[in-house]
């Protein structure tokens, strides 16, 4: 229920906000030339990823994929390439789809409208909104964790901003009060203020603020209060056994991926042949004999690498490594007993140094690149 001294309250932030984004803003590079293809692939790299982060993938990305048919027609495998290290590759698979609808559909041309972006995949209430707002300037929230931030310091509000009713709440909320025009800009100081004074994990930058005198959670010395949030459930964790495989053939070193299936996280991915749970050296060389019987090697040898650990959003994996090192007369007699989804590479390919690589392999597996960067036999 939203109560009309709160819409009056927040009548209130419009002005010395959209005053102080034109001023404060930071300059990126997504806020030149807002057409609705830039701010769309920007949200979406924004996702769970910081700004310095995300600033050389786009200019990258945008470089290479011009236009939203670039997007739609671009070979996977370079695509893929182009977001190594960003993660969250569902973002990515979404975002093709969407491009190719755009295409299909719209003849190339983003539609000017909430609900049908809704209906673009990857697409939700809050980049719908900011690609609405910020690139038509329709009057239509974009409502995030930094605005949520803003908004529930500023009412001092308890409402669990984990919650898809609270969210809805504050989008109906900044529905009355959203400027026409203006509305790009509104929704860019709110982000934008979450983003550099009201910050997370701490105290805000109260003295920077040009709604200090309107948040009634620094008026009322409660700033940390808020917002509230329920606790995060506990990460699963997996255990993986990873085998690095570095096979000598006359024409140089070798390794093998395998490509992970089509579902659950890094769906479709290049990574290291692995067993999904820890083992003992015997097991892991148990393994390893029956993994390359067929494939006529000499002198193999299995030795432990350092363990690592990556976390994903819900889960957290536990790596333990072997190397195997091993000799062999033929690639294609090792090819040709390969099974599906596994492929022989060049062991150079994923070197750190490999800048025009065509593989990409997850950051999940960053810890073992280097063993990559001196392969010679």
């Amino acid at each position: 229920m939203i109560a009309s001294s709160q819409t009056k309250r927040l009548e209130q932030i419009v002005e010395p906000l959209l005053l102080w984004y034109r001023s404060n803003h930071r300059s990126l590079p997504w806020r030149e030339n807002p057409t609705p293809y830039r701010v769309w692939v920007s949200e979406i790299m924004l996702q769970q990823t910081r700004v310095e982060t995300v600033k050389p993938y786009f200019e990258r990305f945008l470089l290479e994929l011009p236009t939203v048919k670039d997007l739609a027609d671009c070979p996977e495998e370079r695509l893929v390439k182009l977001w190594e290290g960003l993660g969250y590759y569902s973002r990515l698979r979404n975002m093709q789809k969407a491009a190719k609808m755009v295409v299909e559909q719209y003849n190339g041309i983003f539609p000017k409208d909430y609900e049908l972006l809704k209906k673009l995949p990857g697409i939700g209430d809050y980049t719908a909104g900011a690609v609405a707002s910020i690139a038509f300037d329709l009057p239509v929230p974009a409502v995030d964790g930094n605005v949520l931030r803003v908004l529930t310091r500023n009412l001092c509000c308890n409402d669990d901003i984990s919650t898809a009713q609270t969210k809805e709440k504050f989008r109906n909320l900044l529905l009355e009060i959203e400027p026409s025009p203006g509305a790009g800009d509104f929704n860019q100081s709110l982000m934008e203020l979450g983003a550099t004074v009201c910050l997370p994990n701490g105290a805000p930058q109260c003295l920077l603020c040009p709604l200090n005198h309107l948040c009634l959670a620094h008026i009322n010395k409660q700033e940390t209060d808020f917002p509230v949030k329920a606790p995060k459930k506990a990460r699963r964790c997996e255990n993986r056994t990873l085998f690095l495989f570095f096979l000598h053939l006359p024409d140089g070193v070798y390794t093998v991926l395998h490509r992970r299936s089509g579902k659950g996280v890094l769906s479709s991915m290049w990574e290291f042949p692995a067993l999904e749970s820890s083992c003992t050296h015997q097991e892991a060389l148990d393994f390893l004999q029956s993994f390359t019987q067929n494939w006529k090697l000499e002198g193999l040898t299995l030795s432990a690498a350092k363990p690592s650990k990556h976390v994903f959003t819900h889960i957290e994996w536990h790596m333990q490594a072997f190397t195997v090192c091993g000799y062999a007369a033929s690639a294609k007699e090792i090819q040709n007993h390969l099974e599906k989804d596994f492929l022989l590479i060049k062991a150079e390919e994923l070197s750190l140094d490999k800048k025009d690589s065509s593989i990409a392999l997850p950051s999940a597996f960053k810890a073992y690149r280097p063993l990559f960067s001196d392969c010679r036999l």
